[in-house]
């Protein structure tokens, strides 16, 4: 039997590793210094919206997707929320609203008694709304621990990076950004987002606000957390969020609802992810080097397709 090395712990890594330990393969998993923190995966939202998230993609995001949601399931049992994803504008923008309708499926238009029924503390604040009942979320930062202590428990090595990797016969290279120097092919997009508590707001699910310039996601996470994103941004720079970014996001969050002025700044981060020109993930080969790279906005989403293409790959 091959031995493989795992490199890397974001989601790219540890849904590759899961993903061949469930097949019986041996393998080991070289883990960052900094642990889950120096991965873009540790700030991403965890929405697990394929619907949502083919408004400006290819077919592809939203059928990978919808298996994802899947994958997710029987990995994480009751660590994924099926409650859907909201999607409002303020009334000067549904113009907006009718735009993202007319470009996705798995949805309904909603009243404002309906969006009310769903999250009663947006209850008058929108006019009409569109419901992807079918689509869910996932904490990621819960998510990334528990598949790592899954592989743990199961007795799979982790070890510090920079070892002989010669012994191995196989290296899966699931590094992200730390690949940029070294992939031609591929960029940086920057994302900035915030972690706010507040008990003042209840929200049962991920809320899009859609608006011409600043579109913006809040994700529920527990003891009245939020967390609000993100920026893209063609940049490498992994620098300090900026003032414009902090002003969009916070101005964007009071927009959904005015108690956001009040809510507590718990955390701000950075992340850059890896991207191709088409922002579609790849699995690729040389010799014994598979790397899994590119993930652009869809980490969580599209990971579970590529940990199944590296593991073909790898076995095969």
């Amino acid at each position: 039997m091959n031995k493989i090395l795992v490199k890397g712990m974001g989601v790219g890594g540890l849904t590759a590793a899961y993903e061949l330990f469930t097949r019986g393969a041996d393998i080991t998993i070289a883990t960052p210094d900094n642990g889950f923190s120096s991965s873009a995966s540790w700030y991403a939202g965890g929405m697990l919206a394929p619907y949502c998230e083919s408004e400006n993609t290819e077919q592809v995001i939203e059928d990978l997707g919808i298996e994802a949601m899947k994958w997710w399931d029987q990995a994480l049992p009751g660590l994924v929320t099926h409650h859907g994803t909201l999607v409002v504008a303020p009334a000067r923008d549904n113009a907006e609203l009718d735009r993202f309708s007319s470009r996705t499926k798995g949805h309904k238009k909603i009243s404002v008694k309906e969006l009310a029924d769903l999250e009663p503390s947006l209850a008058g604040r929108f006019q009409q709304g569109l419901f992807y009942a079918t689509e869910a979320h996932l904490d990621p930062r819960h998510a990334l621990k528990a598949v790592k202590n899954r592989l743990k428990h199961e007795g799979i090595c982790f070890i510090a990076p920079d070892k002989d990797e010669l012994q191995y016969d196989i290296i899966i290279d699931a590094t992200g950004r730390a690949r940029l120097p070294f992939d031609g092919e591929l960029r940086g997009v920057r994302g900035e987002m915030l972690l706010m508590r507040t008990s003042d707001i209840n929200l049962s699910r991920p809320v899009r606000l859609l608006h011409p310039r600043i579109p913006l996601y809040i994700v529920p996470r527990e003891d009245n957390l939020f967390m609000i994103g993100a920026t893209m941004i063609e940049s490498e720079s992994y620098g300090p969020i900026t003032a414009r970014s902090m002003m969009e996001l916070l101005n964007a969050a009071y927009t959904l609802h005015p108690a956001f002025a009040e809510a507590e700044i718990v955390e701000i981060g950075v992340g850059i992810r890896p991207a191709y020109v088409d922002n579609l993930p790849r699995v690729k080969r040389i010799d014994n080097t598979i790397s899994i790279n590119g993930f652009y906005r869809h980490g969580y989403l599209l990971a579970p397709a590529m940990a199944i293409q590296a593991a073909d790959m790898a076995l095969e």
